[in-house]
């Protein structure tokens, strides 16, 4: 028995896992190129308070990098490393994600006066990092709910109670999760002013995945680190997706009924959302898990409609980095459209994806397109066995 109070069996890869991170990554990479302003609204993120498929992609994938580390740190200990090695394995990882989430930011001019360093990647290193470490330490079920506890009505308490300087009190002088005056938002402007993520006049107010919105974060990986433990239990593959079922049913009840007095909103990433899109990410879990590990449809159709997620989640950082960075490197090519020069992608999608009848289909045929393509380096990759591992 481990320190957690559950078996340890030997460590086994879950390919449910990487068809969730498959289609995580997918879909982020179809929202983050969405078409336009004619897309969808669910292939859009919520303006403010609300939920859309589209908010739930970021807290999937880190969800996911709180299971993996599980099954990766019991795999490197059962092969002799050290917690030592471990540490800095960790460390050196966790800093070559946030240092390319730089360049994902910036890329391709690297503008030093609205560079922007809070970021996706910047995200996943610092939770990935602390979750990671704390695992390392201490892997007690009991510490790592308490943790998940203290994140999630601490920043609670910091967005409802802290005063805003030179605005009051949330809920009493100012409207509560005001989209400028809160506490976040206040702390990222004071850290990086004209380095943030939205301008909405003449500066800028608050960055999606600024500072303090980090700490509920962690408890997002949190819960997955939670579902790792659970998953690599003694405990049959029903009984796991009886569990993670369970699980996923008593975090929307949970997220909901504080999203009374808490909105779901993902730019604060208030606890709530937290709840309700580990809720989700347990439902897709449990799925995969149900028709892969129980049900066994890795064959056939099954396996076909299996095998691009698999692709995407064997190298999701890699298909992420190259989602982000061509557009910029496509931009740097331009075609005379009407006497005037447009960048090449412009002229492509008003020639081809245009074309298709409907703002929303033309939008989405754009975005399924874009997709397809950086698919395909990390397929010759997977047929390959080339497997990035950051």
């Amino acid at each position: 028995m481990t320190s957690s109070g559950l078996a340890a069996p030997k460590p086994q890869r879950l390919i449910s896992l990487d068809v969730v991170r498959g289609i995580t990554i997918a879909f982020m990479i179809m929202v983050n190129n969405n078409g336009g302003p004619g897309s969808w609204r669910f292939m859009n993120h919520s303006l403010w308070n609300g939920l859309t498929p589209t908010d739930l992609v970021f807290p999937t994938f880190l969800f996911v990098v709180g299971i993996t580390t599980v099954f990766a740190t019991q795999a490197r200990l059962a092969k002799g490393a050290t917690r030592a090695q471990l540490a800095k394995h960790t460390v050196i990882r966790a800093v070559v994600l946030i240092l390319l989430g730089l360049v994902v930011n910036n890329f391709p001019f690297f503008h030093w006066t609205h560079m922007r360093f809070y970021g996706v990647l910047q995200r996943i290193g610092i939770c990935y990092l602390i979750v990671s470490l704390f695992y390392l330490i201490d892997r007690r079920v009991s510490t790592k709910i308490v943790l998940l506890v203290v994140c999630l009505l601490g920043y609670w308490a910091l967005v409802r109670l802290v005063p805003v300087p030179g605005a009051g009190i949330p809920g009493r002088n100012i409207p509560f999760l005001d989209k400028d005056q809160n506490i976040v938002a206040y702390v990222d402007r004071q850290l990086m002013p004209g380095h943030l993520y939205e301008d909405w006049t003449t500066h800028n107010n608050r960055d999606p995945e600024g500072l303090l919105s980090d700490i509920p974060a962690i408890g997002t990986t949190l819960l997955g680190l939670l579902a790792g433990l659970y998953l690599r239990s003694s405990r049959s593959t029903k009984q796991k997706t009886l569990g993670l079922i369970t699980g996923c049913a008593a975090c929307l009840a949970l997220g909901y009924f504080w999203s009374i007095w808490f909105p779901v909103n993902k730019k604060m990433w208030t606890s709530s959302y937290v709840l309700v899109s580990a809720g989700y990410s347990l439902a897709l879990l449990a799925f995969c898990y149900w028709a892969i590990e129980v049900k066994n449809r890795r064959k056939g159709w099954a396996g076909f409609l299996t095998w691009p997620w698999l692709v995407f989640g064997s190298n999701a950082i890699v298909a992420y980095m190259i989602s982000e960075l061509l557009p910029g490197i496509l931009d740097l090519f331009h075609l005379t459209e009407s006497t005037r020069s447009v960048p090449i992608t412009a002229w492509f999608f008003n020639h081809v994806n245009a074309r298709i009848s409907g703002p929303g289909w033309a939008a989405f045929s754009w975005s399924v397109l874009f997709t397809a393509v950086c698919f395909v380096p990390v397929w010759i990759m997977y047929k390959k066995k080339i497997f990035v591992k950051i």
